[in-house]
């Protein structure tokens, strides 16, 4: 291979590399702009639900006494502005914390944890967030797996051992480190680059769990595949 055949190429890679970030970025940014389109739709629900039932309970009240008048009129509409208020201002629900994360229902643990991460990012250095963002959508990947197992195996194990517990505690651990402490050296290594590699681990270890909890879909599929060429194509021979 040439010289310039071998630029050609590692520029090839390099802009693979970037559009896989960029694409990656792209899908974390759309989610959690859903997330938030869909806190925003429930608050909206639940502003119609109560300012409805405000309304009924005026009209059968003003029904009972012969009409509400100027102020039983003014009152309503102070209520009905106070409740839309309460909701719309009200703080958003808070993440799991990491107890809540080790008594999590093995089937939302994923979800929980995306919420949980999502609520640390502030505080870690930016290769530590991409990273973060990678963790997160191996969690989505992971989840389906997750609907088929017992949580009695020892591949539920695994997953809380990892994603409920492992992972929290040593973002925690990252945490209670000094911010001015972070970047400097300690027995050849900053805490940045210890949290950057034991997410990266974390990263794979999701990744490998999901696989393993495919294998026997994936050996299905094989199976089914070899049965219908061997079915199919030899029927299609003798036709």
């Amino acid at each position: 291979m040439s010289d310039v055949d071998d630029q050609i190429a590692r520029a090839r890679a390099s802009m693979e590399r970037i559009a896989g970030d960029y694409g990656q970025q792209v899908r974390v940014h759309r989610k959690r702009i859903a997330r938030k389109a869909t806190g925003v739709g429930r608050r909206l629900a639940l502003i119609a639900a109560a300012d409805a039932a405000i309304l009924i309970a005026a009209a059968i009240l003003g029904g009972v006494i012969g009409g509400l008048g100027v102020l039983g009129f003014l009152a309503v509409m102070m209520l009905l502005v106070a409740v839309t208020l309460a909701i719309a201002l009200a703080p958003a629900a808070r993440p799991p914390t990491e107890e809540k994360l080790r008594q999590t229902d093995l089937k939302t643990l994923p979800a929980q944890t995306e919420r949980w991460l999502e609520a640390q990012r502030p505080a870690l250095p930016a290769p530590a967030v991409r990273l973060v963002d990678s963790i997160s959508q191996r969690l989505e990947q992971l989840s389906p797996q997750l609907a088929r197992v017992d949580d009695e195996t020892d591949a539920a194990y695994e997953v809380r051992k990892l994603v409920g517990e492992q992972l929290p505690a040593f973002i925690k651990d990252y945490e209670r480190v000094p911010a001015n402490l972070r970047t400097v050296e300690r027995n050849g290594r900053t805490p940045d680059a210890e949290l950057v590699d034991g997410l990266k681990l974390i990263e794979r270890g999701i990744g490998d769990m999901t696989e393993r909890l495919a294998a026997a879909d994936l050996d299905q599929l094989q199976t089914r595949g070899r049965y219908l060429e061997m079915k199919y194509r030899d029927d299609a021979g003798h036709s």
